[in-house]
């Protein structure tokens, strides 16, 4: 959960220095892609951890 904390804070930093600053665009994007990559590791995270078969 720490990684994504840790990559939402990081695309968020991407994000905004990429919007306030002129001709770093690029930053915007790639904040974008890493916010897309931590939610895609959330979704496996979560599902990785849903399939605990209780014990007999």
């Amino acid at each position: 959960m720490t990684l994504f904390l840790l990559l939402v804070i990081a695309a968020i930093v991407l994000g905004i220095i990429g919007a306030v600053a002129e001709g770093l665009l690029y930053l915007l994007v790639i904040g974008v892609v890493v916010f897309a990559a931590a939610l895609v590791y959330l979704g496996m995270h979560l599902r990785r951890s849903g399939r605990r078969r209780p014990l007999r």
